[in-house]
């Protein structure tokens, strides 16, 4: 029997406490409490279109602003996903999808590649998405992709609602990595890499 790729994350400090657990090989469903409605919202969204099985629970100070509580969640997200894709062997390792939300087209590529990096080609439209604001949106991808250790490029072709392309980020990117960690029967248990190696510490 194939082992289960799941990941479970505890982070506290004097502001958020955070519990994540992710099953990549999940179907979908999504437990997320942060306090902060949009967020929820597009975790929710996220495991659904990545068919992640999500369990988040965080509290932290919101009487402040949503930052920190939003940053840790990312923080630990990225973390339990790091977590639960191990050494990385047998993966597919990349992917990418294109996500429409009305007038929004995102565009989102990802590599597995035990290396952190973000790019974002053209900001979000300024505004607030209930309690984030757009570039806390930006924030919450960044410390993603380098705590997954993941490569994650988005492309906000275009759009004038932020809500909209939120989510069509969002579904693009749980698509995207949805391909990325999916099991290669070709290759089985071997590395997805020439170099023979992948940094996963």
């Amino acid at each position: 029997m194939t082992a289960l790729r799941r990941g479970v994350i505890q982070r506290e400090t004097t502001e958020t406490r955070v519990a994540v657990e992710v099953l990549l090989d999940g179907r979908g469903t999504a437990m997320v409490q942060t306090g902060i409605g949009a967020l929820d919202h597009v975790l929710t969204l996220f495991a659904k279109h990545g068919r992640f099985d999500l369990t988040i629970e965080a509290k932290g100070d919101l009487h402040i602003d949503a930052h920190h509580t939003t940053e840790d969640v990312a923080i630990c997200l990225g973390q339990a996903f790091k977590a639960a894709l191990g050494d990385h062997r047998g993966i597919v390792r990349m992917g990418n999808a294109a996500v429409p939300m009305d007038e929004a087209l995102a565009h989102v590529a990802v590599d597995c590649s035990g290396r952190g990096y973000f790019v974002m080609t053209s900001p979000f439209v300024p505004g607030m998405f209930g309690l984030l604001d757009a570039d806390l949106v930006r924030h919450f991808l960044e410390s993603f992709a380098y705590e997954a250790r993941i490569n994650v490029h988005i492309l906000t072709l275009y759009g004038t609602n932020l809500h909209h392309q939120v989510e069509a980020v969002f579904k693009a990117l749980g698509r995207a990595l949805d391909q990325a960690t999916q099991r290669d029967a070709r290759i089985q248990d071997t590395l997805p890499s020439t170099k023979g190696y992948i940094e996963t510490t």
